[in-house]
């Protein structure tokens, strides 16, 4: 059965209040912010060895302006490709407010950030919420909703890696505190739904024409997605195996990194599955 627009606008609502809630923990809650310190050190402290720095860069550096514009051009041109220029208009729109969004908050809600645990300063004040987080997740809700129904299960399973795999690199390298990337994560959503709500509304006013969007079973959701997670424990366990005494030894030392990139894993999954079941008709 077809979720309605306004529900969707009802998520989108909820979305918000979790920012809101977001900020008010990450800036004015003792125990949130001695948490996004305590990750942050977890994932600043793999940065100084050559492979893991490199690899960070180059996938944090993905979401800089001149490659994204290039990015942001697939779920639009798929959309029109499969002639959905609804699809592809809602998809430009979530991509440009999305990032746009964040641009604005970010000075509006300047402030400094809680140092005590760290005994230095990592970012600016004006961080919250992460740019590249809001423009990794926004490009992997896009290719979601431009998606054919089929392929949108498997594309939020990539979508999710992407966004998870651009905020873990510049996390490592310093970037942004965790809940940033929180922060980016709902912004990206929030959008996403306001573009599906909207696909929606004009759907029940043209039902003479051929739909929008069209969705995926449950079971044909989940299926992909427990596929990415399963052989992301796989590649976790042969790292483990390779290097068991420096893996078990770091994340004894750094309980809270562990919890906070699990977290963060798992909000991404949540939110691109979210999306996904949305659409459905």
């Amino acid at each position: 059965m077809a979720i309605r627009a306004r529900w969707v606008l009802v998520g989108a609502a909820g979305c918000v209040v979790l920012l809101v809630v977001t900020w008010f923990a990450a800036f004015h809650i003792g125990i949130f912010c001695n948490a996004d310190q305590s990750i942050f050190s977890g994932f600043y402290g793999l940065t100084g060895h050559g492979p893991i720095d490199t690899i960070a860069w180059h996938f944090a550096k993905l979401c800089d302006p001149r490659p994204y514009l290039v990015l942001a051009a697939i779920p639009i041109a798929v959309a029109l490709a499969r002639s959905r220029r609804r699809v592809a208009l809602a998809v430009a729109a979530i991509l440009v407010d999305a990032n746009l969004t964040t641009e604005v908050l970010k000075p509006l809600l300047a402030e400094p950030r809680a140092t005590s645990l760290l005994g230095f300063t990592p970012v600016g004040s004006a961080s919250w919420p992460s740019g590249h987080a809001t423009a990794a997740m926004s490009l992997a809700l896009a290719c979601v909703i431009a998606a054919p129904a089929r392929a949108r299960p498997i594309v939020a399973a990539l979508g999710a890696l992407f966004a998870v795999a651009v905020s873990y690199s510049f996390l490592a390298l310093g970037w942004h505190y965790p809940s940033d990337v929180i922060g980016g994560f709902l912004v990206a959503t929030t959008w996403a739904l306001l573009g599906i709500a909207g696909l929606k509304a004009a759907e029940s006013r043209s039902s003479w024409s051929a739909p929008a969007i069209s969705g995926a079973s449950v079971a044909q959701t989940i299926g992909p997605l427990g596929a990415t997670l399963a052989g992301a424990v796989v590649l976790a366990a042969l790292v483990l195996l390779t290097r068991a005494h420096a893996v078990v030894s770091y994340a004894h030392a750094h309980e809270a990194f562990v919890a906070g990139a699990a977290a963060i894993a798992a909000c991404s999954v949540t939110l691109s599955t979210a999306i996904v079941l949305t659409v459905r008709r």
